[in-house]
């Protein structure tokens, strides 16, 4: 017992001095350009499951050789699982050992290659213990998470679409949806019937990201499935104190306090990546510095640097300088010839999204922020950081009054374009929007347009697709004529907007920033000598996936690579 003791003791001490670094996201590095799953819940209370993803591997990755989709429950059948990539069927089908419970399916010849695409499906035909006593008596409810990756090895936005296609037999009327995601386009899916006359709710947004775990839910009478094989939510405690656990939480309470020490390590190593101003900034002045533009005063704030680039695209596309020509995947296009007046880093922003390779883009993106950090750098010699944040901090605030207070829709209207770039360094952009425009109707300025075509552009209808917003053409300022959205789907168009470009501009926040940060305010060198070594490769390269279905539940996926 005492050499146990001794080996624990020596291992947490190794884990607190040499914690584990994040592998590093060089070989495994995709993004999930679309994802559809359709999810049959049959008359005998299973599940099926069908997957359709594009996903395109990086050009700095190595060939992406297995995907690991995580599985609802562990009780399903491994016969019923079948997958196909671009059209080919895959043999290497097994269980996986990186997520459990879950599927690897081995691509084998059809890998595939850095900087291709690769169409991957699967179907999951029968999962069991997926349906739970709903909370309106009566009723069976589930929810199911489609799959999500480590945010790690993925960047970008998601085209994802989420359908239920309910029990056969249900009617219309009977079923009941639950709402959709935070920060999901529509709180309401829409609604209709598939090919087998089932009820389906469908869930669709084209700026969701390949990390998150989004839940859905349903919920529908009972009568329609077995109600034996309902599952009643697990609301009991994990364990609970008794004589035998007082030894065993005094024994781990010195080994729980490792952890947390751990943990805490290794969230102050991340949140410090995001710490990009560097401390000399600090050193106080006297005097407000004022003249700084919103981008450099949101550097000034620190804001999240997603934020920031997002900003600077708003600038050039108001000047007329750029227009964007795709939102998904993002694609920015100079205007020929550029006005004068540009600033530094609105060329530098041009020349970078003109970079075709993602990865070479981040870079130029990350140099153009080192070079904005330290001209903030040199502006703020001789002022008082404390003094220009507070000053900087009431102009956001005057901003978002002159919108509220606007006494109708046209002045409103007009503030908010104004002052956009001002507005969102509030913390509480997304929701003020929301409250702002929840009525009314709002007229889009002239350069709309030029960064949000689709908000401004007809779109066919058809299927049970949601009608896109309907776009008038009511209100004319300077003989021009202006389009004009209802204001919660204007709110909501600029919110799932700006979500959507800053996912395209930074794909991984913290790694990105943390580029800027060893630049700009990089970490004090060591103490001591140390010794590490380079991560090694299998070669191969693994995606991997977790799902979830069930009511009440808590969902966690882990993975890596092999």
């Amino acid at each position: 017992m005492r050499r146990i003791l001794n080996v624990l003791l020596l291992f947490s001490i190794f884990a607190f001095i040499f914690p584990t670094q994040p592998a590093l996201a060089q070989t495994y590095w995709f993004s999930v350009e679309r994802e559809t799953v359709d999810v049959y819940w049959e008359s005998d209370g299973t599940m099926r499951i069908e997957y359709e993803m594009v996903l395109y591997n990086d050009p700095s990755a190595d060939p992406m050789e297995y995907v690991d989709i995580g599985v609802p429950t562990s009780n399903y059948d491994m016969s019923s699982v079948s997958g196909w990539i671009d059209g080919n069927p895959i043999s290497d089908i097994e269980r996986s050992p990186y997520v459990s419970p879950g599927v690897a399916f081995g691509l084998g010849l059809y890998a595939i290659p850095p900087g291709e695409t690769g169409l991957f499906q699967v179907t999951i035909g029968k999962v069991r213990d997926v349906l739970y006593f709903g909370d309106e008596e009566g009723y069976a409810s589930g929810l199911f998470s489609p799959n999500w990756f480590d945010s790690d090895y993925t960047y970008g936005t998601t085209d994802l679409t989420v359908r239920f296609h309910l029990p056969p037999g249900i009617l219309p009327e009977e079923p009941r949806w639950h709402e959709a995601p935070s920060g999901w386009p529509t709180d309401e899916p829409a609604t209709g019937l598939d090919q087998e006359e089932r009820v389906l709710y469908e869930w669709r947004n084209p700026n969701a990201n390949p990390y998150t775990p989004y839940v859905f839910g349903a919920s529908f009478p009972v009568q329609y499935v077995p109600e034996e094989i309902l599952q009643e939510p697990d609301v009991e405690p994990a364990f609970t104190i008794s004589e035998d656990l007082i030894g065993i939480c005094c024994f781990g309470g010195f080994f729980a306090l490792i952890v947390l020490i751990i943990a805490a390590s290794v969230y102050a190593q991340r949140r410090r990546k995001l710490d990009y101003l560097p401390p000399k900034i600090s050193i106080e002045g006297h005097g407000i510095k004022r003249g700084l533009t919103a981008v450099e005063a949101a550097i000034l704030l620190e804001t999240p640097l997603d934020r920031v680039l997002t900003m600077i695209l708003f600038g050039v596309i108001k000047k007329g300088a750029a227009r964007v020509t795709k939102e998904e995947p993002l694609e920015v296009e100079p205007t020929e010839p550029q006005p004068e007046g540009l600033r530094a880093y609105e060329t530098e922003f041009l020349k970078a999204m003109d970079i075709e390779k993602i990865p070479e883009r981040q870079r130029a993106l990350q140099k153009l922020t080192v070079n904005l950090v330290k001209s903030i750098q040199k502006k703020m010699k001789g002022f008082s950081l404390k003094e220009t944040k507070a000053y900087y901090r009431s102009i956001v605030k005057q901003a978002w009054e002159q919108v509220e207070t606007a006494e109708t829709p046209e002045v409103k209207s007009e503030k908010f374009a104004e002052t956009i770039e001002w507005s969102m360094l509030d913390k509480d952009f997304d929701d003020r929007t929301r409250r702002t425009f929840r009525t009314g109707p709002v007229f889009m300025p002239v350069w709309w347009g030029m960064y949000r075509p689709s908000s401004v552009s007809s779109a066919p209808t058809g299927g049970i697709s949601p009608t896109p917003g309907r776009v008038t053409m009511t209100h004319s300022k300077g003989g021009v004529s202006l389009p004009s959205l209802p204001g919660a789907e204007f709110a909501s168009s600029v919110v799932t907007g700006i979500q959507g470009t800053a996912g395209n501009l930074v794909s991984n926040l913290t790694s990105f920033t943390g580029g800027v940060t060893k630049t700009t305010n990089p970490p004090p060198p060591p103490s001591r000598a140390s010794s590490g070594g380079r991560p090694s490769s299998g070669g191969s390269s693994c995606a991997c996936a977790c799902a979830c279905a069930c009511a009440g539940c808590a969902c966690a996926c882990a993975g890596g690579g092999r």
